[in-house]
């Protein structure tokens, strides 16, 4: 069964123009067009599928500052605040909370390694608790284990990926702008240099502001208008299991396994950073670039298959816009969970926490994680191209900062005083085979 996701009825009719048009609609998308559209903004946003039908209904559902690479920890606070924010203004639930994120090891290295992350992170203002090995092994009771040590960080909590990009989409309706599913952007127009014009497959819509947010497909659809937009999609597989479970922290992390609390009432188990990668010609391209991203973390990447060639997201071919794309042939890109993956991380998690073993699998699905070749996200305008605002590579940490990020696009859009500082973020930072440094987490 694919990753649990709620339905929502959206716009009929697609507007001959608007202020701004957001290709995808994912976290990211939703929150851009939601926060360009609470400035008075006509905004449409076009989602070749359903809305957060890929990773944004696909991940963990943490939203953390824990752990967070220096750039991005000031996205991660804002964001927090967002999340916590947007139910009260908007009515919608997301199924946020900050119910803690607990983190436990028997590993001296990495519980030093937490240590020096709490030391960096108090100089910014931001509070963790290390945990010592009685308080470790009481917060970890349900594993029935001693744990020498651990970290909870009180004021990071977790949202609903089932719910949460639905919910926003709502509340963008409820403004007055537009949402459009099963309509793929195939391209846009320039006049003057610079943007005029996004064209999808049920008409064009003139625009002077287009917002690329279309995940792990961002790259090729750039490639169209011979933008260069190194990223590479490493294939995640996770699964769920039924409610009825009591006594589970709602947020937990080890080695071995972590495991999260689900808006059903059942609980999402995965592996920290295993991932399949499945060779695509986009991969070849950009190899050099993310040399130093493999050569860091290779130890928890495995080879794959042709799952990236048979989704298209990752093409080099140039497409034509009056014809269907690789975006209407795969709607959504749904790519088979490794199995192994998902029995290994079901074995541990039995293992673990022996409370899971009167439950049973609920679903089990992949997602394809678009990454840069820092870790850190692009976001901000194009500069070979005006009016093109680029929100993609979140390196698997989009879902909890996609509040942050939204506004921030929205920011750069109205010329507003940017919520967090948008240098880190530049797209630009990667042109010609620049790297930059890698993200610590």
């Amino acid at each position: 069964m694919p990753a649990p996701l709620s339905h929502i009825e959206t716009s009929p009719d697609l507007p001959d123009s608007a202020d701004a048009v957001i290709i995808g609609g994912g976290i990211v998308g939703v929150f851009a067009a939601y926060y360009l559209a609470m400035r008075g903004l006509r905004v449409a946003l076009v989602e070749k599928g359903r809305i957060g039908a890929e990773q944004s209904s696909r991940n963990w559902g943490w939203c953390r500052q824990q752990n967070r690479d220096a750039r991005e920890l000031p996205m991660a606070t804002k964001s927090l605040d967002l999340w916590e924010r947007f139910g009260a203004e908007s009515g919608e639930n997301t199924g946020f909370s900050r119910c803690g994120l607990l983190y436990l090891s028997n590993d001296q290295t990495e519980l030093e390694g937490w240590a020096h992350w709490r030391d960096f992170a108090r100089g910014v203002g931001v509070s963790t608790r290390m945990l010592d090995a009685t308080e470790a092994t009481s917060r970890g009771a349900a594993t029935g284990r001693a744990w020498k040590g651990g970290v909870f960080s009180a004021s990071d909590g977790i949202a609903d990926p089932a719910n949460a990009a639905p919910a926003v989409a709502r509340a963008i309706l409820k403004t007055g702008s537009i949402v459009h599913q099963m309509c793929a952007a195939r391209g846009l127009e320039t006049q003057g240099g610079r943007v005029s014009a996004v064209v999808t497959e049920r008409g064009t819509i003139r625009t002077k502001v287009a917002i690329l947010a279309g995940g792990a497909w961002s790259s090729s659809f750039c490639h169209q208008s011979g933008i260069r937009l190194p990223l590479a999609s490493i294939r995640s597989s996770i699964l769920s299991v039924s409610q009825g479970v009591k006594g589970l922290p709602d947020a937990m992390h080890t080695f071995s396994v972590s495991v999260t609390k689900r808006g059903d009432g059942g609980y999402t188990l995965a592996i920290s950073g295993r991932g399949r990668v499945d060779p695509t010609a986009q991969q070849l391209r950009f190899a050099p670039q993310f040399l130093p991203m493999f050569l860091r973390r290779w130890r928890s990447l495995l080879p794959g298959g042709l799952e990236g060639v048979r989704s298209g997201h990752e093409t080099l071919r140039h497409w034509r816009l009056d014809g269907p794309t690789p975006m209407e042939r795969v709607r959504i890109l749904d790519p088979a969970p490794d199995r192994s993956t998902i029995q290994l991380t079901h074995r541990r998690a039995l293992e673990l926490l022996p409370a899971l073993r009167d439950t049973k699998i609920t679903a089990a699905w992949a997602g394809y994680i678009d990454s840069t070749p820092d870790g850190v996200p692009a976001i901000g305008e194009a500069s070979s191209l005006p009016g093109l605002i680029v929100a993609a590579g979140f390196s698997g940490h989009g879902f909890g900062i996609g509040p942050g990020s939204g506004h921030l696009v929205a920011d750069i859009v109205t010329g507003a005083a940017p919520i967090v500082d948008p240098k880190p973020y530049r797209p630009d930072r990667f042109a010609g085979f620049a790297v930059g440094r890698v993200s610590d987490f």
